[in-house]
């Protein structure tokens, strides 16, 4: 099965001084179980990725340059039970 990926791109929250934490987390809670996230931002979302592999989201996370980064979040196929695991990680 191929992943299908749902773009959001908070860029323009974080130039703009915004958080786009609760965003994100909607569009995570959003996904059916054959989609993952693919995250635009100004910067590597380190803290994210913990925050996301305990809901069950591994990670890949590639440098755009100019300060623009990009990340795909995966689902695991583990339960989201809020257990903590460990992201998958390309970096």
């Amino acid at each position: 099965m191929t992943m299908r990926y749902v773009d959001l791109d908070v860029r323009p929250v974080l130039k703009a001084g915004g958080e786009p934490f609760a965003a994100i987390m909607e569009a995570i809670d959003g996904l059916a179980p054959d989609e993952g996230l693919r995250l635009f931002a100004t910067f590597k979302p380190t803290p994210l990725f913990a925050v996301l592999g305990s809901k069950g989201f591994a990670y890949e996370s590639s440098d755009l340059g100019g300060d623009d980064w990009q990340v795909l979040f995966s689902p695991t196929g583990d339960a989201r039970t809020g257990a903590s695991l460990l992201p998958a990680n390309s970096d």
